[in-house]
């Protein structure tokens, strides 16, 4: 007996440090995202992999490159996605902008007025109509899979004073992106745009060549930003801080119509993961800023509606000035109020 159960012992423990080949996969997914481990996007590529791999039953294998191990920018990685090197990249609409210009309409200030909105509009024909324009404009090589969020809503935050309302912003130098929409922004709410890379935004805002910025709060408090002098935060919510994920249209058509069904699922579900997590790190960030001192300021509604109106000349310049601006303008407006109207219509029969 004792004979019996040493030999069952040794022959498991040979076994159990065998490694056995796993079978290879069909197709590998090299998706990469310029980010870090702690940013939505890394959730959102978590639970892409694990899903992909699992509902493929390992006919799909996903592999992630966080950094700027395939790529260092927004050009640079959605070259990659057209030649076929990088086969999913995720970016801002400013990262794509030089591509893509008409992807700023994300950018557009409170055209959407709450995550319900948001996710509403970012998960039906919107999305699908975008996507139909960035493949014709690429000639068919890049695809748009789905749209999330990187970071929760953009908010005017600045080291000199309390915003309550747009004249509030008179003369701050508020720091942007080298982009023309977000600079057109802050100049019609009286303010002065001031072009400043992000790694060097700290050392700007302690020396005072900007004096604001338009960021979520998560960004603010990761890059210790208060620790700078930025001690005002008004919650005006201008911009969802939409994150566009790409594929190589190639990669994604070689797929069978199952597995490719597999990968689509897979965004759907990387989505909802960055739908979620900012509204769960944004909670313990608001409490660490005005911890530490810090000014929150949630504006009236009435004053939300002055915000909207002097940054009502913003629309027209973008659908005067940006290729293919109106369509998508036009696009937005409308799911925006066919989100809003159902939305509402639900609500209704939820108070009854």
């Amino acid at each position: 007996m004792i004979r019996s159960t040493m030999l069952t012992l040794t022959v498991a423990a040979v076994f159990a440090g065998t490694v056995l080949p796993a079978a290879a996969a069909d197709y590998t997914i090299r998706a990469t995202a310029n980010s870090n481990e702690n940013d939505e996007d890394y959730d959102g590529l978590i639970v892409f992999k694990s899903f992909v791999e699992s509902a493929s039953n390992g006919a799909i294998a996903v592999e992630l490159f966080i950094g700027t191990q395939l790529c260092a920018n927004g050009a640079e990685c959605l070259q990659g996605v057209a030649d076929g090197s990088v086969d999913v990249y995720i970016s801002t609409s400013g990262g794509a902008a030089g591509i893509f210009p008409y992807v700023q309409v994300l950018d557009l200030p409170y055209l959407m007025s709450n995550d319900r909105v948001a996710e509403s509009v970012l998960s039906g024909d919107f999305t699908r109509k975008m996507r139909e324009m960035t493949l014709a404009d690429s000639d068919g090589l890049i695809r748009l899979m789905t749209i999330g969020n990187t970071g929760g809503w953009r908010n005017f935050a600045n080291t000199e004073r309390r915003v309550m309302e747009p004249g509030d912003l008179a003369g701050l130098k508020i720091r942007t992106v080298v982009a023309d929409l977000p600079q057109e922004l802050v100049k019609a709410l009286g303010a002065s745009p001031t072009p400043i890379p992000w790694p060097e935004l700290f050392t700007s805002f302690q020396t005072g060549v900007v004096e604001g910025s338009k960021n979520g709060i998560t960004d603010i408090m990761s890059m210790k930003f208060p620790d700078a002098g930025l001690q005002y935060v008004t919650l005006d919510g201008h911009a969802y801080m939409g994150a566009l994920w790409w594929m190589n249209n190639a990669s994604f058509m070689s797929m069978p119509e199952d597995l490719r069904r597999v990968v689509v699922d897979g965004f759907a579900a990387l989505q909802q993961a960055t739908f979620a997590s900012p509204k769960r790190k944004s909670i313990q960030a608001y409490s660490d800023f005005v911890a530490g001192g810090g000014d929150l300021y949630v504006p009236t509604p009435e004053e939300k509606a002055m915000f909207r109106e002097a940054a009502a000349p913003v629309y027209d310049w973008f659908k005067v000035n940006i290729d293919g601006g109106e369509e998508i303008f036009d696009a937005l407006v409308s799911a925006v109020a066919d989100a809003e109207a159902e939305l509402e219509a639900g609500t209704a029969k939820d108070l009854n």
